[in-house]
């Protein structure tokens, strides 16, 4: 089984909105703005053999503040200008209690063709490092913007960007 970088959205990917100390999606296409270095670590990343898989919670559908519209032509930009292998969605809020909602493992658990011990999860919450623990990744790394919010387990490595974590996993692998 190959091995892959399961990368959270805002935050990693692309620029998140902080407001009250926590990150916010962006409302359209227009506004989604790809961070410094993202592409290049991402080239990196599937040059040294790992799928590239998005996972991210998107509660703002369920909060009826976005459509899920909005959020597949966010993601078919995406994909046209980084070459993800896939991107998983989970559209429901907490109260919902769904199985795929990180910090539960669900989205990265529905690609059962990768090996999660040879894999990563890369987030920029603690919701992130507790789902790929959960999902049995090998590697939890943190891009650590200072969210005002407790990180219940620490994860492998902190960095400041993708290009840091990249960087990190590469020199381990």
């Amino acid at each position: 089984m190959k091995r892959a970088v399961f990368l959270d959205r805002d935050g990693v990917i692309n620029r998140a909105e902080v407001r009250d100390g926590m990150p916010r999606s962006p409302g359209s296409v227009e506004e989604m703005q790809i961070l410094p270095g993202v592409p290049e670590a991402l080239r990196r990343l599937r040059a040294a053999g790992y799928g590239l898989v998005v996972v991210t919670n998107q509660p703002e559908i369920a909060r009826g503040r976005t459509t899920r519209a909005i959020v597949d032509a966010i993601h078919a930009r995406m994909r046209a200008e980084l070459g993800l292998d896939d991107i998983r969605v989970c559209p429901h809020d907490d109260g919902d209690a769904c199985a795929c909602r990180k910090p539960k493992p669900g989205l990265l658990l529905q690609a059962p063709r990768y090996d999660m011990a040879a894999s990563a999860m890369v987030g920029d919450r603690w919701r992130d490092v507790e789902a790929g623990r959960a999902a049995g990744c090998g590697v939890t790394i943190l891009v650590d913007y200072g969210y005002d919010e407790p990180v219940p387990h620490e994860p492998d490595a902190r960095v400041g960007s993708l290009a840091q974590a990249a960087d990190w996993l590469l020199t381990r692998t």
